[in-house]
């Protein structure tokens, strides 16, 4: 896997990041609530990234982004309008041009313009600051968030237990997924976000493309209650696994990842270290053998691990 810094695509990431906000944005106004906010969630694609299906009263939408093609399509039934990704775009446009695709075909949908669980602060809807974009730092980006979704959902597929599967968080511009244990655990804070977000026993796997401080994408897992207490990293593996009591989160730097199994490894002991902490009962039911015909062992072809 072809690792790409955060220092060396940071202008491109933030346009997709932007992108992916409105997007989130007409998911959070459209579809059915879900726990732990799992239905703004948006699915990584081929090449990109999707609301997924949507409807609008009788009318069946999708917005997907497809960094290869560099372009947003924006399919409305059986019409079809192609907004293009192109350096020096502002954010307002790509706002108008999807807006304006879905009112043409009769949908109305209002969203909140202001971005969301960004470091600064931007008008979706008004924002004239042209954004850099380019086309192969951006695949290389999704690429990276491929392989994120794909090492968790390999981990979290047997598991017979509630799950939020793995998919772009666009507030953080993450890619997560989640273990909930159903304990009820209201958070402590009259925050809107978090209150909906962390309401229940759960554990959350992710991947991280970095920012300013971090520069590289490493994999990360938190639990909820927060852990806020020196748990010892003995336990985790790879070596290179560790807690950080501070964070209340486990990080694994994809630059330490050097054999194929050490990021299941990673997931498998940091859940084991993080749900005994919990106290979570019937863990050993989770894992189960299913009760299948096994698949044919699917190898990756990428021998860089």
């Amino acid at each position: 896997m072809e690792i790409i810094r955060h220092s060396e695509w940071a202008d491109t990431k933030l346009t997709l990041h932007l992108v992916s906000q409105i997007l989130g944005k007409i998911k959070l106004g459209l579809a059915p609530q879900e726990p732990q906010w799992a239905h703004v969630t948006l699915p990584l694609t081929v090449n990109g990234f999707s609301t997924g299906p949507l409807w609008s009263g009788e009318t069946l939408f999708e917005i997907d982004v497809d960094v290869a093609a560099s372009v947003i399509t924006v399919q409305v039934e059986t019409a079809t309008t192609v907004i293009p990704l192109t350096d020096g775009k502002p954010i307002k446009s790509y706002y108008e041009a999807m807006v304006d695709a879905l009112h043409a075909s009769g949908i109305t949908v209002t969203i909140n313009p202001k971005s969301q669980e960004m470091r600064d602060i931007w008008w979706l809807d008004r924002d004239e600051t042209p954004l850099v974009y380019d086309t192969s730092t951006a695949l290389k980006g999704v690429r990276l968030f491929q392989y994120g979704v794909r090492e968790q959902a390999a981990f979290l597929a047997p598991l017979r237990c509630r799950k939020v599967k793995p998919a772009l968080f666009w507030g953080t511009f993450d890619v997560s997924s989640l273990i909930v244990y159903g304990k009820s655990e209201p958070f402590p804070e009259d925050k809107v976000i978090e209150k909906a977000a962390f309401d229940e026993h759960m554990i959350e796997f992710g991947f991280w493309l970095g920012d300013e401080s971090v520069d590289v994408p490493t994999f990360f897992i938190l639990p909820y209650p927060f852990q806020y207490t020196d748990l010892g990293s003995e336990r985790l593996q790879p070596a290179d696994a560790y807690y950080d009591a501070k964070m209340s989160e486990c990080f694994l730097s994809i630059e330490n990842v050097s054999r194929a199994d050490d990021i299941q490894a990673f997931f498998r002991t940091s859940f084991d270290l993080l749900s005994d902490r919990l106290g979570w009962e019937g863990r050993a039911h989770y894992f189960l053998p299913l009760d299948m015909p096994a698949q044919p062992k699917q190898e990756p072809t990428d021998e860089s691990l």
